[in-house]
């Protein structure tokens, strides 16, 4: 049989490859992606992938060509090659419900937000903050999908304890903080973030984390003046599913 080869795209990382280590093959700020197939819609299709919520993980690692681990990707920069990928698969227009009426959003308007690359070292994940209210000095990272993994692993933990609790917000701010006043140690951390995080410092740091981050602009402006935030999941790939 005769071999087709299969047209490629390299995607420009809104973090541009500053936060990974210099030996990670994702530190280069691109990623290469190959066009999707039947195969990529079987995967979308997959109730098992779907049931499990591994779907569009399974779809990236099936798309990307480049020699990375996924797992290794921050929220923004997978957002950017979900994006890529939903364009090279079935085209820039995306069909959208927005409170009973229909919109086309055209996905190619959608731009990297600006990253500041002076607020860290190159090459590690760290970023400084002091907490408002208190002046407490922090260091945080931006979650990778290994974060998210432990962070599910645990609150599921959690909710086998109590299935009352609801303990995401404070579980997650376990994994961003990095170091409080020059401590480390993951006790420390988790001490402070149950005890001595204030509420107001807690919002402030979140809104910061969410204003540097690097990730896609996915504000969208609507022909009538609205702005909504594109939605990015399952009917992003395949709104018939």
């Amino acid at each position: 049989m005769t071999k087709f080869k299969f047209p490629s795209e390299e995607i420009e990382l809104p973090s541009k490859g500053l936060i990974y280590p210099k030996d990670n093959p994702l530190s280069s700020g691109k990623v290469e992606i190959k066009y999707m197939t039947a195969k990529e819609e079987d995967i979308l299709s997959n109730q098992s992938y779907i049931q499990k919520g591994t779907v569009l993980d399974k779809l990236l690692e099936s798309v990307i060509i480049s020699k990375i681990n996924i797992k290794d990707l921050i929220v923004g920069d997978k957002n950017a090659i979900l994006i890529a990928t939903r364009i090279l698969g079935y085209g820039k227009e995306y069909k959208v419900d927005i409170r009973g009426e229909e919109h086309t959003l055209d996905l190619s308007t959608l731009e990297n937000k600006q990253f500041d690359g002076s607020l860290i070292s190159q090459g590690k994940n760290e970023f400084n903050y002091t907490l408002p209210s208190t002046d407490t000095k922090i260091t945080f990272k931006i979650l990778t999908g290994n974060d998210e993994s432990k962070i599910e692993r645990e609150l599921t933990g959690l909710k086998k304890i109590n299935k009352e609790a609801s303990p995401e917000l404070s579980t997650r701010l376990k994994y961003i903080i990095t170091s409080v006043d020059g401590e480390t140690d993951t006790k420390s951390i988790r001490e402070f973030v149950d005890n001595y995080l204030l509420a107001r410092d807690s919002r402030a740091l979140r809104e910061y984390v969410k204003n540097v981050q690097p990730d896609v602009d996915l504000n969208y402006i609507l022909d009538s003046g609205e702005e909504v935030t594109v939605p990015i999941g399952l009917s992003f790939f395949w709104p018939d599913i």
